[in-house]
């Protein structure tokens, strides 16, 4: 009678292991998280990724050549489309512009501007994985996108 009771505790035993063993394998996984500091595509810039009232905002944090070679002076948002903004600094610059979530998974959607043209594109941010994501401007049909990596 005592080794069938221990069998059987032994056999319940190994069904609850089994059964938390199977939890951990079909918990979903859970959404990565865009705030933080991120590389642009050419790993030329940095961008820091906040929450601004349930959107994302970014603006730029770090350059990897911050000042001007023609002036030795630091870099001016001097492409900007208002002329008032063109002498402001590049540090701190807003980059990724009230991106709200689009209703897709992992995804936001709103504003990207370009310190490069100047201009203010619609645009996304995907999370492609938890270090890795994609920023997407576009004008009407055309697109370009870049891959953002998680600054660590």
């Amino acid at each position: 009678m005592k080794t069938f009771r221990s069998a059987t505790a032994a056999l319940r035993l190994l069904t609850l292991a089994g059964a938390g063993i199977a939890l951990c394998f079909t918990t979903p996984a859970r959404a990565a998280d865009p705030l933080g500091t991120w590389y642009t595509g050419d790993k030329e810039s940095q961008v820091r990724i906040v929450n601004c009232g349930g959107a994302l905002c970014g603006n730029l944090t770090w350059l990897k050549e911050p000042n001007d070679p023609v002036t030795g002076r630091p870099k001016t948002d001097k492409n900007n489309a208002d002329a008032a903004k063109q002498s402001r600094p590049l540090l701190g610059v807003p980059i990724v512009l009230s991106m709200k979530p689009s209703g897709t998974p992992d995804q936001w959607s709103g504003q990207v501007y370009n310190a490069s043209d100047g201009k203010t594109y619609s645009g996304s941010f995907t999370m492609t994985g938890p270090d890795t994501a994609d920023l997407k401007g576009c004008v009407m049909i055309i697109c370009k996108s870049q891959t953002w990596t998680r600054a660590k």
